[in-house]
């Protein structure tokens, strides 16, 4: 188990969100805030890498095309320049604009709704961005929510269901074009509410790609839980219940309890 540190940008401000408040109505983001941070990016992306933790994700939370948009990305690049090679980035990537952050130095690109199309997952998109920047500067978010019993992914900022369940069988499929996945849960996500044991037990179960979980992480013990569950081969962040974003759980009790 690894700590993945994270950076989320909305309004070209570090915030934490309740993952299902994410919906647009024109123009203007309406979101429920758990958090609004008065630092910048580059505050957060200095101390993880003093600290030497990679893997991090910064993911920008405006739809593109706004000028809410161009606040966000200004940040994100900001926070990418300065913990180079240390950070993956994610919100709106595609094969246009992907070597942007690359260049700025991401690590990896994050990309969802890209490769979906129709409720379903786009081979041509999928190949386009693969060929792009590569495998090994790829990661697959397959974040997910549930409906009638069962998991589906959900793309544009976690708003729209897709056709494609979230189960074994769609790691083990995908796991030739990416380096690794990212899976929030997103109907745990920013609400502080414990973890998702039935998504956990398909990490346990599943021998590829790194995977990243996100989601209700709010204790201690949710940590240990998801170590002992997925046999400590899950990598974790923490948003909301961080206490570098306002919440309980100290970040070096973290870091330590992490490594042992």
């Amino acid at each position: 188990m690894e700590f993945r540190p994270c950076i989320d940008i909305h309004d070209g401000k570090v915030k934490q969100i309740v993952g299902g408040s994410l919906k647009e109505d024109g123009q203007t983001s309406l979101v429920k805030e758990n958090f609004v941070s008065k630092q910048d990016s580059t505050f957060y992306a200095n101390l993880y890498k003093k600290l030497g933790i990679k893997g991090g994700h910064v993911i920008l939370l405006n739809k593109e095309g706004t000028p809410e948009y161009e606040l966000t990305k200004a940040e994100a690049i900001a926070a990418l320049k300065a913990y180079p090679g240390g950070l993956q980035v994610g919100g709106g990537i595609n094969p246009d604009n992907a070597g942007i952050y690359l260049d700025a130095g991401a690590s990896q690109v994050i990309v969802t709704s890209f490769v979906f199309k129709d409720g379903r997952v786009d081979y041509d998109n999928l190949n386009n961005i693969k060929n792009t920047v590569g495998s090994d500067k790829l990661v697959l978010d397959l974040s997910c929510r549930k409906r009638n019993g069962k998991y589906y992914i959900v793309t544009d900022r976690w708003q729209k269901f897709t056709d494609e369940t979230f189960d074994l069988e769609i790691l083990k499929k995908y796991e030739e074009y990416c380096c690794e996945y990212l899976i929030h849960a997103v109907d745990m996500e920013g609400k502080n509410s414990g973890v998702d044991d039935d998504i956990l037990e398909i990490f346990d179960r599943y021998h590829g790609n790194p995977v990243t979980y996100a989601g209700g992480i709010h204790s201690y013990d949710d940590i240990c839980h998801i170590k002992e569950l997925t046999h400590n081969k899950a990598n974790i962040t923490i948003g909301s219940a961080l206490d570098l974003f306002g919440g309980k759980l100290e970040f070096d009790k973290v870091l330590e309890l992490i490594k042992h």
